[in-house]
């Protein structure tokens, strides 16, 4: 498994470096954006997962991240940052990053990170994949991350996606909160119930007729939501 580290504080990276190859991985380390988007075009083999700083000189994390996705919306990022504000978390998450600590970290949990995120990023590649999926009058993309919504083409951040394809893959279940948080954001530090509130309200202005009255995303008071491809006819 190959490693690419972007941070731009010498020591860290050093360290980090290291201590990955302490692990068996294969790591490369960069100082900034252009150097990491350069090394991810031509690496062989391929690099596996990104951990990325967003305080870069230049070109910062939040465009670095973006520029990852449009080469591949898949690569596991995962954000190490001294920005702890919520809206700094939210913006990552919309940037494409999948999962965001706080600096410092300890060793051992940034460790466990990485590797559940590429035992997810295994799991989630081998065999053939859906292309789309239909419900109501929504078309999911499931290549492009868009959603076409009777003629009208939405294209969704990293998150959302992830989102939506969880209700998608639970479609009938009813999905708390904890699970949300631990299964989409992997119990990431600073997402709040509001924070997956505000997510899933984001997804019903796309997809849903009426967002003050939802068919497909239906909330379970106290509890979470529920997602339902096909509602009956007058139930919301």
């Amino acid at each position: 498994m190959r490693i690419l580290i972007v941070e731009d504080e010498r020591a860290l990276a050093r360290g980090m470096k290291f201590n990955f190859e302490q692990e068996g991985y294969q790591v490369d380390a960069v100082g900034d954006g252009p150097a990491a988007l350069d090394l991810l075009d031509n690496a062989d083999p391929p690099v596996d997962l990104v951990l990325l700083d967003l305080m870069l000189p230049g070109m910062s994390g939040y465009e670095t991240c973006k520029h990852i996705r449009d080469r591949d919306t898949e690569l596991p990022v995962l954000v190490l940052s001294a920005r702890t504000l919520s809206e700094d978390k939210t913006q990552a998450f919309d940037c494409g990053t999948d999962q965001y600590m706080t600096k410092p970290f300890a060793l051992p949990e940034l460790l466990s990170r990485v590797r559940n995120l590429l035992e997810r990023h295994q799991r989630n590649t081998p065999g053939p994949q859906p292309q789309a999926y239909t419900f109501g009058r929504v078309r999911v993309d499931f290549h492009s991350y868009q959603l076409d919504v009777e003629g009208t083409i939405y294209d969704l951040t990293r998150t959302e996606f992830e989102l939506l394809r969880y209700f998608i893959d639970h479609e009938g279940n009813v999905l708390t909160r904890s699970e949300l948080l631990r299964d989409v954001w992997g119990e990431t530090d600073g997402i709040t119930s509001r924070s997956i509130d505000n997510f899933v309200m984001r997804l019903r202005r796309k997809i849903e007729p009426v967002v003050s009255s939802p068919r497909h995303i239906l909330s379970v008071r106290g509890t979470g939501y529920r997602f339902v491809a096909e509602p009956d006819t007058g139930k919301g």
